[in-house]
């Protein structure tokens, strides 16, 4: 299958790069100076589940338009209106997109731009960043990507994707409902990156602290009201669940968010958090920690 992947970031990147070393057909369509970057040095990956040094195939937008079987969607969701304008020459009929953004929003606004039935559901799992040399530092034994049909059908291209995605490093996990799987996803890194955003520190102290740990609980439990207010088909103990998640995972753990934060660089509050006091408002429901948490990010986003 003819690959496709937007942008060469710490999760594209990643994974992208995990395809072609296993020597799938892949190309990333990078911006000018990510394309100089990456002519340069190469698609460099350190991580502990193996490092490698690829020469990717590389476009910008506009060159060599042809459509692809499969486009791979992982940039931050305050680039995705630039990457759909950048992406319309290069989907066809045909082409599944994968989209592996944080929240839920993107799904409806690619289904806007595109059809229903170029785009599936997908979310991914991977501890990564980009150092200062643009080279791809992942570092955790974690990096699953799951993806799957949103109608839940078990289809020939779902049969095809998973023929692709076998032998590459990482686990590629063909999801039966993924639609709850997003929406799980959602639930938890919106508390992750919320209460890590909002006390600029990791998950472990936190959680050890007991006014820290009873924000966690009432953002899982404002979350997840508002989502089952719209009929995300959430587990019946998933506040439970996540609850263990987050005290299952390391003490030092930061999320994406956070370390965005402290780049001084754009953040994504209101892909996750205005787009459920939206909700809320709407639907009157009382949100007064993820209401903490979204001025938190647009204050600092102001500043």
């Amino acid at each position: 299958m003819k690959i496709l992947v937007v942008g060469a970031g710490a999760v594209g990147g990643y994974f992208g790069g995990r395809l072609l070393e296993k020597g799938e057909d892949v190309t990333f369509l990078v911006r000018e100076r990510r394309k100089r970057q990456l002519q340069e040095t190469g698609l460099v990956l350190k991580s502990i589940n193996g490092d490698v040094t690829l020469e990717p195939a590389l476009i910008e937008s506009g060159e060599n338009v042809e459509p692809y079987d499969v486009v791979i969607l992982s940039m931050k969701a305050y680039h995705l209106e630039k990457a759909i304008n950048d992406l319309r020459p290069y989907v066809g009929p045909k082409t599944v997109i994968i989209p592996l953004l944080n929240g839920i929003s993107h799904i409806d606004q690619l289904v806007t731009a595109f059809n229903e039935s170029n785009v599936i559901g997908g979310l991914c799992y991977v501890e990564s960043t980009l150092n200062e040399d643009g080279h791809i530092i992942q570092t955790s034994g974690l990096h699953d990507l799951v993806f799957g049909e949103r109608t839940a059908e078990n289809t020939e291209r779902m049969t095809k994707l998973q023929q692709a995605f076998s032998g590459a490093k990482g686990n590629y996990i063909l999801s039966e409902n993924i639609n709850r799987e997003m929406w799980h996803k959602y639930l938890f890194i919106s508390t992750l990156s919320g209460v890590t955003s909002l006390f600029r520190s990791p998950i472990g102290p936190i959680r050890d602290d007991e006014f820290g740990a009873a924000t966690i609980r009432s953002t899982l439990k404002e979350a997840s009201s508002i989502m089952r207010s719209v009929h995300a088909p959430l587990a019946d103990d998933i506040v439970e669940i996540n609850w263990n998640k987050l005290h299952s995972i390391g003490h030092k753990m930061k999320s994406s968010l956070q370390r965005d934060m402290e780049k001084g660089v754009a953040v994504e509050g209101d892909h996750f958090y205005g787009y459920l006091l939206r909700i809320a408002k709407e639907k009157e429901i009382s949100a007064p920690t993820i209401e903490k948490i979204y001025a938190n990010l647009r204050i600092y986003e102001n500043q």
